[in-house]
Parts: C-alpha cells; structure tokens; sequence
C-alpha cells in the first residue's frame, strides 16, 4: 500500500467546500472523482489538512490517500490533474510518504492569507478573489489591533455559531496586517483555527482601518468572549488557504 501526499491549489467560487457534502459539489468530491478513474480501489479516501468554506480558495491545501497501485508521484500528479478537468483544481505538487503521515493530524502550523482590494474602482479580474473596500484603511492601526489577538486566547467572539469544535481557546501564532499598492493582506498561523475565525478577525480589523473601531475596541472585543461583540463577519472572496507546516524529516 502506499500513501501520497498532496498540495492542492483550487479556486473555492463553484464549491460548497472542501469537505464533500449532499448540497453541492465539494473540492474533496471532485478530486476524489478524479484519482478513482486510475486506481484500483472501489473507495477513494481523501483525508484533507483542513476545511475550507463555500467560496474560499486554497494555494497550498494538503490532502493525503492510499491506494494498492504501483505508480509513481509523478504519474499521480499527471493522473488527477489530466481527470480533475475542467474543474478550476489543480495539483501543484505529489510525494510519496510513510503510512504514518496524516495530513490533518500531522499538521503543525497552518497558514491563511486574507486579500482586500482597497480603491475606489470596482474589481474586474480579482472579482470574487478578494475583498473589495473603497474606503481608505489605515493598515498600521489595523496591524496594531491585530496584535492583540496574537497568543492564547479564548477566541468566542470570532466563532461561527455552528462551531464544531471543542474549545473556543485558540493559539495565534501570528497576525500581520500588510500593504502593497491596493493590496491589503492579512496574514495568520496557528496549529488550528474555528469555523470562521478569521473572516471574523478580518472584518472587524476592517472597522479598525475605517476608523470605526479603535485598536482597544478589538482588545474589548476579545475580552468580551460573546459573539455578539464581533463588529463585521467578511465575505470569503479573499480568503486562501496558504500553506501547511508539518515536521521536518
């Protein structure tokens, strides 16, 4: 038996999800669609690194599945991105692991990016790829804000009500709020994040940028643990599931 590791780039616009679900099509479904047509298995399992939501896109989502076949990662690679057609997916890379390798479990650090367009003119190419905000953000306030939430923290504020998981307490490894030109991106890393938590986070730095919200206000907010207390939920246009970290060798 052996186990590949994948890193998937895929555009979120047409899917429920990564995860496969009965109310639409999913990334998850449509690669697994695709590795079924070259493998032996009656039942392909793709085990993801995380979920992402209805509309969020990925550069580096990592994915892993067995199968009894002889065949390279090289061959793997071509295999899926040749079936996955005409689906805005692609595999950016394939490697071969041990059996113990999980690309959820394994994880030890992963790594969003959220993009906002800041200008007075409408988007045309990056339609649905990032956020658009015509007001001008002050970028340093929103970086000052975003420090508050780096560390360990009870991150009820920035939850989805539909939350699966167990705890609310999170750790941020880091929280950066960055300009080039009319671009804004925020960057975070953590071991793990809550359902929408940074949406949650980045709409509310937005207030913070408009001048709407102080960087105390954000301090507040957090303290508050009451999601009643979030200012802005923000679309998933902009949101990219950047990269995994796993341990070396």
């Amino acid at each position: 038996m052996k186990r590949f590791k994948l890193t998937v780039e895929y555009d979120g616009r047409p899917y429920v999800g990564w995860q496969r679900q009965k109310n639409g099509a999913s990334v998850q479904e449509a690669l697994e669609t695709a590795i079924s047509k070259f493998v032996p298995e009656e039942t392909v399992a793709l085990t993801g690194s995380g979920r992402t939501d209805a509309g969020v896109h990925a550069y580096g989502q990592v994915a892993h599945f067995d199968t009894a076949r002889d065949i390279s990662s090289d061959e793997v690679q071509g295999a899926i991105n040749y079936h996955i057609k005409p689906n805005p997916i692609a595999v950016v890379a394939v490697e071969e692991v041990d059996t113990d390798f999980n690309a959820r479990f394994s994880a030890v650090r992963r790594h969003y990016v959220y993009k906002i367009i800041n200008r007075r003119a409408r988007l045309t190419f990056e339609a649905g790829l990032a956020w658009h905000i015509k007001p001008e953000l002050d970028v340093s306030s929103m970086h000052t804000a975003a420090q508050h939430l780096v560390g360990c923290h009870d991150f009820t504020t920035f939850r989805h009500v539909h939350c699966q998981a167990q705890s609310p307490v999170k750790t941020m490894d880091y929280l950066r709020v960055e300009r080039e030109g009319d671009s804004i991106f925020v960057y975070a890393g953590a071991r793990s994040f809550l359902h929408h938590q940074i949406r949650s986070i980045t709409g509310t730095l937005h207030l913070v940028g408009t001048g709407s919200w102080s960087t105390d206000d954000m301090k507040a907010a957090l303290e508050a643990k009451d999601r009643n207390e979030l200012g802005f939920n923000a679309p998933p246009d902009g949101l990219y599931f950047l990269k995994v970290d796993y341990p070396e060798g």
